[in-house]
């Protein structure tokens, strides 16, 4: 059974950083594109970051360029959100997605990040 995994998330002052980290199983991860939204309450959901399924090529939001960094690892089937300058802005829960060559989607629970003095 697929599986995604978020771990990482929790309270932060403006300014400071944390490290999202997203474990898959049940398919074969380096296969699949990864990456990483994000809801705020009363908002849509929105994309954060992506990442082709070797690495090669990653994309971000005009919000976050700069800011964040997304990395994956195929030996560990783990996807990783580095995100540093946290602003109150970036508050929301953060998924983990996964897109296959076939067209298939598989998302995460979410984990929840705050920005907050």
């Amino acid at each position: 059974q697929e599986q995604l995994v978020e771990s990482g998330g929790g309270l932060v002052q403006p300014g400071g950083s944390l490290r999202l980290s997203c474990a898959v199983s049940g398919f074969t991860f380096s296969r699949y594109a990864m990456r990483w939204y994000r809801q705020a309450p009363g908002k849509e959901r929105e994309l954060v970051a992506g990442i082709s399924s070797f690495g090669g090529v990653t994309t971000y939001a005009d919000s976050v360029k700069g800011r964040f960094t997304i990395s994956r690892d195929n030996a560990k089937n783990t996807v990783y959100l580095q995100m540093n300058s946290l602003k109150p802005e970036d508050t929301a829960v953060y998924y983990c997605n996964a897109a296959g060559p076939s067209g298939d989607y598989y998302w995460g629970q979410g984990t929840q990040v705050t920005v907050s003095s």
